[in-house]
């Protein structure tokens, strides 16, 4: 039909998202004015047939809006809007596509644009103006040079001749940005509409890498950016390298949760990751004599691209001062008077997902003084103590702390714990109490439904405060009787345990709790009084297990066992709390999880050509469903198959080795097997079982030089917490061991020993494609998952290892045929402690041992200090607690099983293939899937997009 509408009907229409109105004129009429209107298309009249034929996907590429469903309300529009013009004939073209609600405007663009323009807007609608849809995409390789340039201009303000390749990478980065920005913005207008229940995950540590060739994967951008840097005579990889890491986090739990954040906002989940912005991260290694030193990572003093501070959400966080009970009842609002305020100001940083248009939010949180410095006390003196002060707030958020496996109860750390939880649950009630976009007004009053669109994970013990934190926020501030606020929070939070260490649970001092929190040490006493009736229940007339079990322990100084407040999961240091649980019918609440990897960033970015070798045998759908892999079992006899996985395992190394030549001087030989052992120094991950497995195959060498070896080339990586000496020994044991061994002309290229200096996640990218046999060897029963071993699997290595950690569901998944497993189980470390374990019986057994470690204790290694080494082999003989003595002949005859196999490149090539296909189960987006229906009660969407920036979609008000 034709219709000529009133004013106000046409205006009430533009204004609609539902309804679409389509310019079908030329570019140049469109060019000098258009009408406007929310949901608006430019599709020339002769473009309509073949428009309507696109996919939905190819249609919203091309005119930049959603393809309408049938029953959209759609309205044609041309010059004059004639019954014959051009307007009419593509609505009779829309009606028999099927279209049946499609309209032609009459009197078209001459009637309505022109009176649209002259109309004056309201302030509402001319607020409306402002809108991300108006801003157009960087859609192709053209853009994406006009935006580097105008980034270089404008935002840097440098032009070509006087650019660093800092200032490269910064205007490349900030257009990237520019490309995910209006994605960011559209989700959190999404998750406002949609009001989802949201996860927030609590974590210390975020070891998130570096951003700009992760974004660009997620976005699909990177093809084009490639492309229009090599156009402007740049090099994309050499910009990669000017980004620093963000490194805050120590090792493994920082960089789950990094995978965490990627795998969430890959499924869809209105997810946000809190911690704290630390301004230096984990501390730069470098190695000065073969000893470990430490420096500052300054990771921000060139600023940070991806961050936005958000000042309008900062928050108080407060600390020490007294409580004023009401008539002396815990269990009544209270009142904390007289405390000490420290601000907390958060910057978002986007975490993209893959494909999907969602981009989630990692909020820190930097600490603020709560005002600026008095310059009237300059002259009394004061003023040098009023900076100090300053300083002191703001130390709370200066630097992470490196010690990850160690607990140490510094009165700093608890600030910290205390600091990122507070700001964080503050920050949660706001956004539970407001449901519209920019909207900050209470419109939830009542908790009663605060777990259904909230769930908290806290990531170990760390942020365990949350949960006296969150029943002080209900009691006290809400108002919320104790009893419902314990539920609530029951209800809400969830926590994993991510270690079996007994030393590193965190214990924190009564005395210290008192003063600093002494409401929160009130809500623990309440929450322990709770406990221990429920104890006395299931255990009745058992004074033990009310000791043993008691939140407060008692021996010697009292202090807070974390991990009981916030106990979740099962391993056998917490087994009288799972037999409590089962008595009580609560099984439900202990369960466990498989850690996994992003194959975007593991494999994707890290490892481009496998990835395509991989996506050329099966397709591409394994980028969001990890077990598509096993399809490859099929290929892995495959002969040209094999040839070509082996020849990106050779190109890899050669990569590898050309980077460690140009950034630490050290020559090897690609062609010799890389034996690879990264992880954070630690007695129990056996760094010491690498060394003397070093020293037996020199003595192999040197006893027998005529004899065929297959050389290795071994590289460790890691970092020592400063004050962890043991750990930094076996740092410059190994490093001693590689001055004998590589400068030994005998040796040759059979054998060379590199440390790896400051491996951090950009090594990681480097070296794991590159990695032959992957070193996962720590002491059964004391590693909780470990997920290096999981991307050197990803990537084609073969590994060797004990029975520890996921090194068994690997073994399961691989089949043991295509995994190194050697050494000690559980029960048999177990076993070993019960009937006395004598490192020396192991030693006097063992010629090979007992060769090793005399060599290493008479000085060998250490020739200008001779008795460098001698205490610490003692030390190990007597006090050898994770069984270094009694694996090695076990690790030492799977080597040889290993150097055997290696000879046959395609048999060797085969089991890698098999390790890839069985790689599936270790993505991150399966752990996050399972998390999401089984503990968070969410449902995860792989796969799903939702609206883009330019799309219109239904309920949406900017």
């Amino acid at each position: 039909m034709s219709t000529e509408l009133s004013f106000d009907d046409f205006k009430n229409k533009t204004l609609s998202s539902d309804i679409l109105f389509i310019d079908v004129r030329s570019v140049e009429e469109v060019a000098d004015g258009h009408i406007k209107a929310a949901y608006w298309a430019h599709i020339p009249r002769s473009e309509i047939e073949t428009a309507f034929s696109l996919t939905e996907a190819d249609f919203e590429a091309k005119y930049n809006v959603a393809m309408p469903k049938k029953q959209t309300e759609i309205w044609t529009n041309c010059k004059s809007g004639s019954d014959t013009g051009r307007s009419a004939q593509s609505r009779d073209i829309l009606n028999r596509l099927g279209f049946e609600n499609a309209n032609m405007l009459k009197g078209g663009y001459l009637k309505y644009g022109k009176a649209q323009m002259a109309t004056p807007l309201t302030d509402a609608d001319k607020r409306k103006q402002i809108s991300v849809r108006g801003v157009a995409p960087l859609e192709g390789v053209d853009d994406i040079k006009e935006a580097f340039n105008r980034h270089l201009h404008f935002t840097l303000v440098k032009d070509r001749n006087v650019a660093t390749s800092d200032d490269f990478y910064s205007a490349l980065a900030h257009t990237v940005k520019d490309n995910m920005v209006g994605r960011w913005i559209r989700t959190q207008q999404y998750y406002y509409e949609k009001d989802p229940k949201r996860v927030y995950y609590l974590s210390l540590e975020f070891y998130m890498g570096r951003t700009l060739t992760n974004t660009m994967v997620n976005l699909g951008i990177q093809e084009q950016c490639d492309e229009a840097m090599y156009q402007l005579g740049l090099n994309i990889e050499e910009l990669e390298e000017q980004e620093e890491d963000a490194g805050l986090g120590n090792g493994g739990l920082g960089r789950l949760a990094a995978c965490f954040l990627d795998s969430m906002a890959t499924l869809g989940l209105a997810a946000y990751g809190y911690g704290i912005r630390y301004e230096y991260g984990i501390f730069n290694q470098r190695i000065h004599d073969g000893w470990q030193t430490e420096e500052p990572d300054d990771w921000l003093r060139n600023g940070c691209v991806w961050e936005r501070a958000r000042p309008e959400y900062a928050v108080a966080v407060h600390f020490f001062g007294s409580v004023q009970n009401e008539n002396g009842d815990w269990q009544k609002p209270s009142k904390w008077r007289n405390t000490q305020a420290v601000i907390a100001l958060p910057y978002d940083t986007p975490t993209p997902g893959y494909g999907n248009n969602v981009v989630n939010t990692m909020r820190l949180w930097s600490a603020r003084a709560t005002r600026g410095f008095n310059l009237n006390l300059f002259n009394t003196g004061d003023y040098i103590q009023s900076v100090f002060d300053r300083n002191i707030a703001e130390n709370i958020s200066k630097v992470l702390y490196p010690n990850d496996n160690f607990f140490e109860g510094k009165e700093l750390r608890l600030k910290q714990e205390y600091f990122v939880v507070c700001a964080t649950l503050q920050d949660i009630v706001r956004r539970y109490k407001s449901s519209k976009f920019g909207c900050r007004d209470s419109v939830r009053t009542q908790f009663d439904q605060f777990h259904e669109k909230v769930a908290i994970q806290l990531n170990d013990t760390h942020p365990a405060l949350a949960i006296p934190e969150l029943i002080r926020l209900l009691v006290d501030v809400e108002e919320v009787p104790f009893d419902q606020a314990f539920e609530i929070t029951k209800k809400t939070c969830a926590y994993t345990n991510h270690t079996v260490l007994p030393e590193a649970l965190e214990r924190w001092p009564v005395k210290m709790l008192e003063n600093m929190l002494p409401r929160h040490l009130q809500i623990i006493y309440l929450i322990n009084a709770r406990h221990l009736k429920d104890v006395a229940k299931v255990f009745p007339n058992d004074s033990s297990k009310l000791r043993e079990m008691s939140l407060i322990e008692e021996d010697g100084e009292k202090r807070v066992n974390m991990a009981y407040l916030a106990i979740i999961i099962i391993d056998d240091t917490f087994k009288n709390f799972y037999e409590m649980s089962c008595r009580l019918g609560e099984t439900n609440k202990w369960q466990n999880k498989t850690n996994g990897i992003t194959p975007r960033r593991w494999l994707l970015l890290c490892n481009p050509s496998l990835a395509q070798a991989i996506t050329d045998k099966i397709g591409d759908d394994w980028h969001l469903d990890l077990t598509k892999l096993r399809q490859l079992e099929e290929f892995a006899s495959d002969k040209s198959f094999i040839r070509q996985i082996a020849q990106i395992k050779q190109e890899n190394k050669e990569r590898l080795a050309t980077w460690l030549s140009q950034s630490q001087g050290v020559k090897i030989d690609s062609k010799a097997m890389f034996d690879i052992h990264v992880k954070r120094i630690h007695e129990y991950k056996r760094q010491l079982l690498n060394a003397l497995h070093m020293v037996h195959l020199y003595n192999e060498i040197k006893n027998n030089p005529d004899k065929e070896f297959t050389p290795r080339v071994i590289m460790v990586g890691g970092k020592a917490a400063p004050g962890y000496h043991t750990a930094k020994k076996i740092i410059k044991l190994i490093n001693s061991i590689a001055d004998i061994v590589n400068n030994d002309p005998l040796v040759g290229d059979r054998l060379k020993i590199v440390y790896i200096n400051n491996y951090r996640v950009s090594t990681a990218e480097k070296v794991t494609p590159a990695c032959d046999l992957s070193e996962q060897i720590s002491t059964a029963g004391t590693e909780a998952s470990g997920t290096g071993n999981m991307k050197f699997m990803l990537n084609g290595a073969l590994t060797i290892g004990t029975l520890d950690g996921a090194n068994v569901e690997m073994s399961e998944e691989m089949g043991g045929k295509n995994i190194f497993i050697f050494g000690m189980k559980v029960e048999d470390v177990e076993a070993l402690d019960k009937k006395g374990y004598n490192p020396q019986d192991f030693y006097n057994a063992s010629a090979n041992l007992r060769r090793a470690l005399d060599q290493i204790r008479a000085g060998l290694f250490s020739p200008k200090q001779p008795d460098l080494f001698s205490g610490f082999v003692d030390d190990l003989l007597k006090w050898d607690r994770f069984k270094v003595c009694a694996d090695f002949d076990a690790y030492i005859a799977k080597q040889e099983e290993v150097s055997e196999l290696y000879k046959d490149e395609d048999e060797w090539t085969r089991q890698c293939i098999m390790n890839v296909a069985a790689a599936g189960k270790f993505s991150s987006d399966r752990t996050i899937h399972d998390y999401a229906t089984e503990i968070w009660g969410c449902e995860p969407s792989p796969g799903q997009r939702i609206p883009g920036p330019a799309d219109a979609h239904p309920g949406t008000e900017e």
